[in-house]
């Protein structure tokens, strides 16, 4: 089998970015396969795309955690099927861009915290085991305060608000968003890198080099 490392974050933390130097790093030396989710693309996201647009609830808490997590499960196991374990079991690195992790960090936010512990202990039985999904070498958490992603998401949509979607507008939710990733990162054992220092966001260069130096002891 191969490797499969993943980087998630709060939107706004710089992952996107990440996610294409670091894919460029890794391909100069091994074979990658490059996966993001949500799989806009396929129709496997459409039940993703109808709760993210607010078809569903105009707010996020209106649609259940184990609902809006089976949506994305559901995405991720056709994405797997269909366009990489060939690639996982033959060997080769698989390098994502959110995964099981983003079901911990969006949705296990809507639940009070005392069920914090039943649900991760249901999304990895559900994902990995039910499913069938392969766990992960490393989970890295981009963390980055969600007043200052707030204020990057705005610069990168120019002002205009109307472009963002149902979890990037609701700023007491991605608050809430972020502790829920800090205590899954604690429970289960993912990396946290650090995005910002002093309310000011780190520079790309030295966010990407603790990347790469994380994923080398894994891979």
């Amino acid at each position: 089998m191969g490797k499969l490392i993943v980087i998630d974050g709060l939107d706004g933390s710089g992952k996107t970015t990440q996610f294409e130097i670091i894919k460029g790093e890794l391909m100069k030396s091994r074979n990658v396969k490059a996966i993001s989710f949500p799989d806009y693309d396929n129709p496997s996201s459409a039940l993703v795309k109808m709760y993210l647009n607010g078809d569903l609830s105009k707010d996020a808490g209106g649609v259940n955690a184990y609902a809006a997590s089976s949506f994305y499960a559901v995405d991720r196991y056709a994405s797997y099927k269909m366009f990489w374990e060939e690639n996982y079991r033959r060997g080769d690195l698989i390098f994502a861009s959110r995964y099981v992790s983003s079901n911990a960090i969006h949705q296990m936010s809507k639940l009070p915290q005392a069920e914090w512990d039943s649900y991760l202990d249901w999304l990895e039985d559900y994902e990995y085991t039910k499913l069938g999904l392969p766990k992960p070498d490393l989970v890295i958490f981009l963390d980055m305060p969600v007043e200052l992603s707030q204020r990057l998401m705005t610069e990168r949509y120019k002002g205009d608000e109307s472009r963002k979607d149902i979890h990037e507008t609701d700023f007491e939710y991605l608050k809430v968003c972020r502790r829920s990733a800090l205590y899954a990162a604690e429970k289960l054992g993912w990396k946290i890198v650090e995005c910002s220092s002093g309310g000011e966001p780190l520079s790309v260069e030295s966010i990407s080099g603790e990347l790469l130096h994380l994923i080398k002891k894994v891979i």
